[in-house]
């Protein structure tokens, strides 16, 4: 939720993605009562709420009378991600970078402010980074792909960005001020590879470019704090490939 509640917010709908939320953050199937308490509503609204999700495919009964999420939640996750107008061969460029250099590689787009990972082509020499999983939000001022998008804003909007999203702690090197941010970006320029050590992940360097004349960038990540070089080259022989 952001901001303040719109004055014809319907409250039924709300309470419902309340329940999808509270059984998604779920580590198990949840029974009624304690959906209810989690999402603080009474009983009786509760099972009104869990009984339309299930016939509409958001929720599913199991046998012992616990609730899971349902089909129609993942339907809804992959039509958000073909939603997003990526580059053509964006895929195959993906699936080559990370197999020419052996480094998980991503691609993301700022979406309203916000950073989304909209595809990943996973390597074995890169950790897994649950928050870098496609159709993840996840942090610009900590993440090179970010910072490469960042940087070919203008100031002001990169700002707004910056003061939107909120500066969060990941490690001990994470830049937690927008003026920090901005004095890191002020020795680059738009267009080149933009890396990041450390700050997203302790031990994790990640570096990205911004695809040139579009609103994407492609990234990879990889154990340790640094980048190997031939890693680069590939990254931006991607970049090219892909613009």
């Amino acid at each position: 939720m952001t901001g303040e509640p719109p004055s014809d917010l319907i409250r039924s709908v709300s309470r419902a993605l309340r329940v999808l939320e509270e059984v998604s953050r779920a580590d198990r199937p949840l029974s009624v009562k304690v959906i209810a308490r989690r999402c603080g509503l009474n009983l009786s609204t509760s099972y009104h709420l869990v009984r339309t999700l299930c016939y509409e495919g958001y929720l599913h009964r199991r046998p012992d009378g616990d609730y899971m999420l349902g089909s129609q939640v993942a339907e809804r996750f992959h039509e958000m991600l073909d939603a997003f107008d990526r580059p053509p061969r964006a895929a195959a460029v993906l699936r080559h970078l990370a197999a020419v250099t052996g480094h998980t590689a991503y691609l993301a787009q700022l979406s309203e402010g916000r950073l989304v990972v909209v595809d990943v082509a996973e390597g074995p020499r890169s950790p897994y980074l649950e928050d870098l999983q496609a159709g993840l939000e996840t942090a610009p001022h900590a993440t090179a792909l970010g910072k490469a998008l960042l940087l070919s804003l203008p100031s002001r909007t990169r700002r707004g960005v910056l003061t939107g999203y909120g500066l969060r702690r990941f490690t001990s090197s994470t830049p937690v001020s927008v003026d920090d941010v901005e004095q890191e970006l002020s020795g680059l320029r738009p267009g080149q590879v933009v890396e990041e050590h450390g700050q997203f992940r302790e031990q994790v360097a990640c570096a990205g470019a911004v695809v040139p004349g579009t609103d994407w960038a492609i990234g990879i990540s990889t154990r340790g704090l640094s980048i190997p070089q031939i890693a680069r080259i590939r990254l931006a022989q991607a970049v090219r490939d892909l613009g």
